[in-house]
């Protein structure tokens, strides 16, 4: 497909849908990560069910890491995986603030 192809598809999905929204519940762009990381395998419903209870507990990576695994994974056992998820949520979270807290010394 040519550029030009392509350019005219992108003005027609422009034309139907000026600003496209996806259907996850989200306010900052950490709460999309979470949300987009625990949507693998699952739908955006049980998704938005189980992070509009998170985020009224933890919403930031240092509640998150906070809660830690365990607590992290009572409010999203209801999706698939959710022990993984909640496992690599958890330590990309502490990777994440380690790393952080090494390349500002």
């Amino acid at each position: 497909m040519n550029a030009a192809k392509r350019r005219t598809i992108f003005e027609r999905f422009h034309a139907a849908n000026p600003e496209p929204r996806g259907e996850l519940h989200f306010k900052t762009p950490f709460e999309l990560l979470i949300a987009v990381i625990l949507s693998a395998q699952a739908t955006d419903k049980s998704v938005n069910l189980a992070t509009d209870q998170l985020y009224q507990r933890a919403n930031t990576p240092e509640g998150l890491v906070k809660l830690g695994q365990k607590g992290l994974e009572r409010y999203v056992k209801s999706i698939g995986l959710y022990r993984t998820k909640a496992k690599n949520i958890i330590a990309d979270r502490k990777s994440t603030r380690l790393n952080s807290s090494h390349s500002q010394q």
